[in-house]
């Protein structure tokens, strides 16, 4: 288990004072002007170094995705922070906006300054009303006390801090989308390239990153990188908010070490799953996006980004939805097909037919009342809308039903079977 010491976000659960003055004592905004001083290249190659990868789900090297931004250019740069967090079981990012908002801060500031920005946007979920007035209140305490704005922390740079409330739509969690809605359009991908650094939020070089893996970076450049790098298996670093939910006693967001074993995650954090570990049936280990896996996989399990991609699923954004014995799991799918049809933007042809053909023919296989032959059909759609798509959504739909099959398929034949012996004793009736 990860140790107290090392925990980045001792106030995750919101037990002690999150205002200016309490996330001081706990080491917030101190030396943040040290931290600056280093220079740009220093921060970069500390965080490369430390090993971050993304915590929005991708895992893509922090440091390296800050070095893409472009340096000799007239335009104005900015970093913008998505906090929309609409992926359904996470509820992590809005923990930090809630309790440690200033955390979020000083790293967008050290962050921002590192790549040459002007500027952050933190683009919130239009659900998150009570986080937004807390990260607001974060927001007027650090200018009043110069930590941002003008000369911030009298560095002689200055550095803006911008939040903006979404609409609650799924789809402007995608990068592009995102800024799109922040441009003041409706949430549609675009096409790559150019890429947000290149040409991003009003035509200007931009860096889009989740609120976790910004608000880790001044502890990252306080302790040091090898600090980072000694937790969690190599290429899976530093530590890692999890949030738990579904059949386990005790649903709940903890900061543990990467790689730490799902049973462990559940059984010391979870008061285990109800009715026992023998009682577990399959584990979303990432967010709905990602395929299932079942209890005989779920034994053994890591959590970490590769152990979890070499069993055909992700750690995504680590929202860990535990299922028991009692779980209809075909349903359980189907209610996340359901998700990604309403959730399409439709500026995709294989996504806007593909999502509402998988779903139609989900509800038909909840029920039983399709043909077996209709299963390698559903995971021939599937494969025709994954990969197919400007953004991910196309993924996203594609992937549960797939992991639903490839693991519980005699289930669902199971089910078409008793349907179809139902319809036969009924019709002779």
């Amino acid at each position: 288990m990860l140790k107290e010491k090392d925990k980045i976000f001792p106030n995750i659960y919101g037990f002690h004072d999150r205002s200016l003055k309490g996330v001081m004592s706990r080491g917030v905004w101190v030396d943040t002007k040290a931290m600056i001083s280093r220079g740009s290249d220093d921060i970069i190659k500390t965080i490369k170094d430390s090993g971050l990868r993304g915590r929005g789900g991708a895992g893509f090297p922090t440091g390296l995705k800050w070095s893409f931004m472009p340096k000799g250019t007239e335009k104005p740069k900015y970093l913008v922070i998505n906090a929309d967090e609409s992926e359904p079981g996470t509820c992590k990012d809005r923990e930090i906006l809630r309790h440690e908002p200033h955390s979020l801060l000083e790293g967008c500031l050290l962050a921002g300054i590192a790549m040459g920005c002007s500027a952050a946007y933190i683009y919130i979920r239009g659900e998150y009303v009570r986080e937004r007035e807390q990260l607001e209140i974060a927001i007027a305490e650090a200018y009043e006390k110069g930590f941002i704005g003008k000369n911030a922390c009298k560095s002689g740079i200055s550095f803006d801090v911008y939040s903006h409330h979404g609409a609650g739509a799924y789809i402007c969690g995608e990068e592009t989308a995102l800024l799109e809605s922040l441009e003041g359009r409706k949430g549609m991908p675009r096409m790559k390239p150019p890429f947000p650094a290149g040409a991003g939020l009003y035509g200007c070089p931009t860096t889009v990153n989740n609120v976790e893996s910004i608000a880790v970076v001044p502890t990252i450049l306080k302790r040091g990188s090898n600090w980072f790098s000694s937790l969690g298996r190599k290429n899976n670093h530093g530590t890692k908010l999890f949030a738990i939910s579904g059949h386990v006693n005790s649903p709940c967001v903890v900061e543990e070490e990467m790689s730490i074993s799902l049973r462990d995650l559940i059984d010391k954090h979870c008061g285990g799953v109800t009715g026992g570990w023998n009682n577990l049936k399959a584990v979303i280990p990432g967010g709905a996006s990602v395929p299932l896996i079942p209890k005989s996989v779920c034994d053994n399990a890591l959590m970490d980004f590769d152990w979890l991609k070499e069993q055909s699923s992700g750690l995504g954004t680590a929202a860990v939805i535990v299922m028991d014995q009692s779980t209809d799991i075909i349903k359980a799918i189907w209610r996340l097909s359901k998700f990604y049809k309403h959730e399409s933007c439709g500026q995709c042809t294989p996504c806007r037919e593909g999502t509402g053909w998988m779903m139609r023919i989900m509800e038909r296989l909840v029920k039983g009342d399709a043909s077996v032959d209709e299963i390698d059909m559903l995971i021939e759609i599937t494969k025709q809308v994954e990969g197919h798509t400007i953004c991910a959504l196309g993924d996203a739909a594609a992937w549960p039903i797939q992991g639903l099959i490839r693991h519980f398929r005699n289930e669902v034949e199971d089910r078409i079977m008793n349907y179809s012996t139902r319809k036969t004793v009924q019709a002779a009736e």
